[in-house]
């Protein structure tokens, strides 16, 4: 139970609204800004404005999956007005305030460290990774079928990178009857594809292995799709890459060639937002309540 804990949420989507709910479940108390849209609030939960005097008795500020931009934006999809994250707002936040988001980027990065408050980016666990790149996975194949005029079944299907997303991603195609090609750059992940019924190769060698695929889908943050790649593919190969924006795809030259290219960015939240704000959920209660153990051990 988190008795005792004041938690402030700001901004977010549906999965903010799951990971909220669970929280009052667990007895926090529960304040949140950027939720004047939210048509049935969870009893319980008090909704206000962002401002100093919100976040001044916070134990605990959860911040969206991706905690907010380079100037601060924090993307509040139940808010009529926009958030932003200022210097002054961390400031505010007590000494031993965690500051918890899916991903930080620089700038959050930067606030905190100025005010010497611990960050946490549950989106580094190997659990939530794993669990969230179910949904990512299914959506993925969710875009593939409804772009394309043929079947999975049977299919060449190529998948680059065998992380957490990628190693999902191929289980998931292999059980639809696919023909799974793996693009890998590390010796231990050929020799786990080949043993999971797949056909490794390593990146360096992908102008060799694009020319008959159907779908690919990519996991490398990082331009691996060039146009030179892209001109050895059939054109009615369907791209649905999985990487973090800018992907790793170059958009400019597919579309010039008649390639369908789609980046899908943050597919848990949009297939699958309750499961995702289960698993978002599930990893910041543990969080919680392993910090307020050792606490206690120490006082």
């Amino acid at each position: 139970m988190l008795t005792g804990v004041r938690i402030v949420f700001l901004g977010g989507d549906a999965r903010q609204i799951e990971v909220i709910r669970k929280c009052v479940e667990m007895d926090a108390t529960v304040s949140a800004a950027g939720f004047d849209k939210w048509d049935s609030p969870t009893e319980g939960v008090s909704l206000g404005e962002m401002s100093a005097d919100l976040l001044g008795g916070a134990d605990v500020l959860v911040l969206p999956t991706v905690g907010c931009d380079d100037e601060g934006n924090i993307s509040a999809k139940y808010s009529t007005e926009p958030l932003q994250l200022l210097a002054e707002h961390i400031e505010a936040l007590p000494g031993h305030c965690t500051v918890y988001t899916g991903m930080a980027k620089e700038y959050l990065k930067r606030l905190c460290a100025q005010r010497g408050l611990e960050l946490v980016e549950l989106l580094d666990r190997d659990d939530v990774a794993i669990y969230n790149s179910i949904p990512t996975a299914e959506g993925a194949l969710v875009m593939a079928i409804q772009n394309t005029d043929f079947t999975i079944h049977g299919s060449r299907a190529m998948v680059l990178g065998m992380g957490r997303t990628g190693f999902t991603m191929a289980k998931s195609l292999q059980g639809l009857g696919a023909n799974v090609t793996m693009g890998v750059r590390k010796q231990d992940h050929f020799a786990r594809a080949e043993v999971m019924g797949w056909s490794p190769f390593l990146t360096d060698q992908l102008l060799e292995h694009v020319m008959d695929v159907d779908y690919i889908f990519n996991t490398i943050p990082s331009l691996i799709l060039t146009a030179k790649v892209l001109s050895r593919m059939s054109r009615h190969t369907c791209i649905v890459d999985l990487a973090s924006a800018p992907g790793g795809v170059d958009f400019r030259y597919a579309e010039k060639r008649g390639i369908k290219a789609m980046l899908a960015p943050g597919l848990p939240g949009i297939v699958a937002p309750k499961s995702a704000g289960m698993i978002m959920a599930g990893a910041l209660l543990q969080s919680i309540s392993e910090r307020i153990l050792v606490k206690g051990d120490k006082q």
